[in-house]
């Protein structure tokens, strides 16, 4: 079938300009690839042939039928936006002559609270990695700057030593889509990084068998992984006494943003500072400190329902 074949083509230039021209990551293309291969699948199955012959109706009785196969409505979601953004392209490219998403609607998803820890459970976590030697110095170094900084795992791994600049207290950070920003580091995180700069970094760096760049290393010598730095993390919360399915490189992320904001932070600085694209991402943590904050009242206000003054 030639015009199943331009279906094909057509999703092929869609995720050819997502990684290209919007600098998407690749494990982000390949999500959006396998949620149009499935649509492209329904749209065979109803005889659609190429891109000028979808319709309006294509797309809302895909959101339908994923409804009625009983998909999360997260998945759904997810789903959806892959095929909201194709149809948007051929839009855009001239491929189609009409907006295809007309009547389509998101699923609506349950508001869930970003998990985060108190402020003297981070501590206790951060205090857990003992800089007693080259990993430990590593750690403490690591955490410090995820707490301190609000990085992605995937930003924190991949700092480059030539990215930081110790006298200034600044991080120069690449994230989402490749966009560059710079992010302050307070006074324990540059302490941290100091120390492991000068006792821990050389010790790991000697056993490195080619020259690198990555602020972080492993014992090996080579640059730190997601997965090495989440399996060290979870063995400081159980030294900290802090229940393991708390914690992760994205709930501290979760803190430094809550905890910026109960301080009285602007909202806009710390959307820069997380590398935001979009306000309302950052919003969301104002609900996590209202949500914070009523917790405080319901426990220790007289009236609030809890011990109150007494306890």
């Amino acid at each position: 079938m030639p015009e199943a074949r331009g279906l094909d083509a057509a999703v092929d230039g869609f995720l050819h300009h997502l990684a290209l021209e919007r600098g998407l990551s690749p494990r982000t293309v390949e999500a959006y690839g396998r949620d149009l291969a499935r649509f492209l699948r329904w749209l065979e199955a109803r005889g659609v042939g190429g891109p000028g012959d979808l319709a309006p109706a294509h797309l809302t009785g895909f959101a339908t039928d994923l409804e009625a196969e009983g998909l999360a409505p997260r998945s759904r979601a997810r789903s959806l936006v892959a095929v909201r953004r194709f149809a948007g392209h051929l839009a855009a490219t001239g491929a189609v002559g009409r907006d295809l998403t007309e009547g389509l609607a998101a699923p609506r998803l349950p508001r869930t609270l970003p998990r985060v820890l108190r402020p003297d459970e981070t501590e206790a976590l951060i205090a857990a990695a003992a800089p007693d030697g080259p990993l430990g110095l590593r750690d403490r170094a690591m955490l410090e700057v995820l707490y301190g900084a609000g990085l992605r795992v995937s930003e924190l791994v991949s700092l480059p030593v030539s990215g930081l600049d110790l006298r200034a207290g600044l991080l120069r950070v690449v994230g989402k889509g490749r966009r560059e920003r710079i992010v302050p580091l307070g006074e324990p995180a540059r302490d941290a990084i100091g120390h492991w700069l000068e006792e821990g970094r050389p010790r790991l760096l000697e056993k490195a068998r080619r020259a690198t760049d990555a602020l972080f290393l492993s014992r090996r010598g080579s640059a730190m992984t997601r997965q090495n730095f989440f399996t060290r993390l979870r063995g400081l919360a159980r030294r900290a006494g802090i229940p393991t399915e708390r914690v992760s490189p994205h709930v501290l992320r979760h803190a430094f943003a809550t905890d910026l904001l109960e301080g009285g932070a602007d909202l806009r600085a710390v959307q820069s500072m997380l590398g935001h694209a979009d306000l309302s991402t950052t919003q969301v943590y104002t609900h996590v400190s209202r949500s914070r904050l009523r917790e405080t009242v319901e426990a220790r206000h007289p009236r609030g329902g809890g011990s109150g003054a007494g306890s």
